[in-house]
């Protein structure tokens, strides 16, 4: 009879790729797929936070690997999947890939710092695309696989706060529909992610403020932690294999726009 998972342990022996995995959603994704059973691979930017993300996992007897990169340049992702295949820990596979890493920008068209246009674009589109087609190439082999990346409710519904930004989230929304048409008869399931207002250090990096972000938000009450995001993927991925959730908007309960 073949040993049942512990009902904790539900991603046993998936191994799980989550990006933007040193801080805010990414990381609350990595600890929470680690506590259930994944081995998880995290990549991100920062070093020493990385590190950190992967040495909690492994202090509470989960499996971690830390591959520092850039997800908007196309040779550190590939180098993030090839090291992915490498791991023995990991099964030298991979069964989850989390697009999360990305950037914000306050503003609009107007008032946007356009000399930041390019790389906003270069990380939450073109990285996060090339990331998602290199995955969707290994699943479609496996005849398996679930991709999920992480949009914005801006992404649907757009902001003067943040409309450059949302753009680039529209963009992400329409590639992986487009993805998830192209590749569900292979048995691979694409979902898109739409977080309403999360605290985490991303305000603070988009350049939000009082003025141009805080004071618009102040009637919708409490916010939403990284770990209520973390738990909305886990429950998409729990799903049987022939349930997709192809998109899950999550938002905070005093959030009525965007």
């Amino acid at each position: 009879m073949a040993r049942q998972k512990e009902p904790n342990k539900i991603f046993a022996g998936k191994t799980a790729i989550i990006t933007g995995a040193s801080s805010g959603i990414g990381r609350a994704t990595a600890l929470t797929l680690a506590k259930a059973g994944a081995a998880v691979v995290v990549s991100a930017r920062r070093k020493d936070r990385l590190a950190k993300v992967a040495s909690d996992i492994q202090a509470k007897g989960g499996k971690a690997l830390a591959i520092t990169g850039d997800a908007s340049l196309t040779s550190d992702t590939d180098r993030l999947l090839e090291k992915t295949l490498e791991w023995k820990e990991g099964g030298r596979k991979y069964d989850i890939v989390v697009a999360n890493a990305g950037r914000g920008l306050a503003g609009g068209t107007l008032s946007s710092d356009n000399f930041q246009w390019e790389e906003v674009y270069n990380t939450n589109v073109l990285g996060t695309a090339y990331l998602m087609r290199s995955a969707a190439k290994y699943f479609i082999e496996h005849k398996r696989g679930d991709i999920v990346a992480i949009g914005s409710v801006v992404g649907r519904n757009i902001s003067p706060f943040s409309a450059f930004y949302g753009s680039s989230k529209f963009a992400i929304g329409a590639i992986t529909e487009g993805l998830r048409q192209e590749i569900c008869k292979y048995g691979v399931r694409v979902s898109l992610v739409m977080p309403g207002i999360v605290v985490s250090e991303f305000q603070k990096v988009a350049g939000y403020n009082e003025d141009n972000f805080y004071k618009g938000i102040a009637h919708m009450g409490k916010l939403l932690e990284p770990q209520a995001i973390a738990d909305g993927i886990c429950w998409l991925l729990i799903q049987p294999p022939n349930v997709n959730v192809s998109e899950l908007i999550i938002r905070p309960t005093g959030q009525n726009y965007p």
